[in-house]
């Protein structure tokens, strides 16, 4: 099962978020990564009316942190 098969079944945004660089949208019917939410993927179409927050930059700040250490 493919992770962006969600087309039929509500499909949503997911919006990741990142320390260094802007946020970036997620289709999750296809998986195309767009600069904002729109209400239809550019690449599928698919009608899209809600977001889901991704908090990934939680573990890019972990990384970060584990680089900088100076203990």
């Amino acid at each position: 099962m493919s992770l962006f098969s969600n087309k039929k079944n509500n499909p949503y945004w997911i919006q990741k978020t990142h320390l260094l660089k802007a946020d970036e949208f997620i289709c999750s019917a296809c998986g195309y990564k767009a600069k904002s939410a729109k209400k239809t993927c550019p690449n599928c179409g698919t009608v899209i009316s809600k977001v889901k927050y991704d908090a990934s930059w939680a573990e890019e700040a972990e990384l970060l942190d584990a680089i900088w250490d100076d203990d």
